[in-house]
């Protein structure tokens, strides 16, 4: 491409030229749309990468009558890591209005799939175009995230999926993958075996379900030496984490290490530090917040497993743009990485 060529804006044109196709063929890859050969979409989706293409959203969102408006349902109750996504959607309010977007933020309390539901089903398409929600797997949620989809509101899960319904995105990482890497990690740290309790929040949210899952399946491939205790379900609640926490290194005397895939973890960190146990027993939890950034500090945690707020609400955002005005689009977003944080590490 010569240097005139490459100042000048890629279009669909390029695209069907550079892939040997029709325009009507671009649209339908573009749009993830039946009825292209998959050796063909693969020449377009090679053009595509090649030329540098992408559509001008912004110009799609100036050519509609009205902005668009984004609604994050996120949980309420003393959860430090869904607190820092409120705060990271706050923070892009003014950048968003910028881009025509509307973002608010609604707090339903922990885990009241009723509230949740009966949020979704007061949404207005006039006045939303995208909804996006950390939600457990209920028969409520899911009748509800259809009967929004149906209205023509695009629906979004945000840290927990609900596969197999018509939410038309996740954002979050893979969390099997993360409760794999706390069982490697924990697995390390006691090469002559030993006892790990596993405190969840619940087990009907799809994310801690999946950690478990990642995290039983990695201990029993290369760590037969370590047993398992629970899970223990805390509901997220740093109280009821403390007194499970705390009735666990008093009285399993054999405990070795606390996994906590779940929230709760001032309470974990406050029973950990009143206990005489500080540094005898491994502790692996997720989200870095100001109490595990305490319990890294004082040494009652031994590793953070993180999945990055604002990357998260980010991709969340650009996510819901795509979605509003092309709905049924095939795209992608980054991957949110694993972060792994040590007491050596803290940012």
């Amino acid at each position: 491409m010569n240097e005139e060529a490459a100042r000048r804006r890629v279009t669909v044109h390029d695209v069907a030229r550079a892939a040997g196709v029709s325009l009507a063929t671009v649209d339908r890859v573009l749009n993830g749309r039946p009825g292209v050969r998959a050796a063909t979409a693969e020449k377009v989706g090679e053009a595509i990468a090649a030329l540098g293409f992408s559509r001008d959203l912004n110009a799609s969102l100036m050519a509609r009558a009205r902005d668009l408006k984004v609604v994050f349902f996120i949980p309420d109750g003393g959860n430090e890591f869904m607190d820092s996504l409120a705060e990271a959607v706050e923070r892009r309010v003014g950048s968003a209005l910028a881009d025509r977007m509307h973002l608010s933020t609604r707090r339903i309390r922990a885990l009241d799939t009723g509230a949740l539901a009966a949020g979704l089903d007061g949404l207005d398409p006039a006045h939303c175009d995208c909804a996006v929600i950390v939600t457990s797997e209920e028969p409520e949620i899911v009748a509800a995230v259809d009967s929004a989809t149906r209205r023509g509101i695009a629906v979004m899960t945000l840290v927990s999926d609900l596969p197999g319904t018509s939410r038309q995105h996740f954002i979050g990482i893979d969390n099997v993958a993360a409760g794999r890497t706390a069982a490697s990690l924990l697995g390390r740290f006691l090469p002559q075996g030993g006892t790990v309790a596993v405190i969840a929040g619940s087990l009907h949210l799809r994310d801690h379900a999946e950690r478990l899952e990642g995290f039983r399946s990695v201990l029993e491939r290369d760590f037969s030496q370590v047993t398992l205790l629970g899970p223990y379900e805390s509901h997220d609640n740093p109280e009821t984490t403390q007194s499970l926490a705390t009735e666990l290194v008093d009285k399993q005397t054999q405990l070795s290490a606390i996994y906590n895939l779940g929230a709760g973890n001032a309470g974990l960190v406050s029973a950990l530090e009143a206990s005489d146990r500080v540094g005898e027993v491994r502790v692996i939890v997720h989200e870095l917040t100001a109490p595990t950034r305490r319990g890294l500090l004082s040494g009652a945690i031994d590793v953070v497993l993180d999945q990055n707020p604002d990357g998260e609400i980010r991709e969340a955002v650009t996510a819901a743009r795509v979605l509003a005005l092309g709905p049924g689009r095939a795209f992608a977003t980054h991957p949110i990485e694993i972060g792994i944080f040590l007491r050596d590490n803290l940012r």
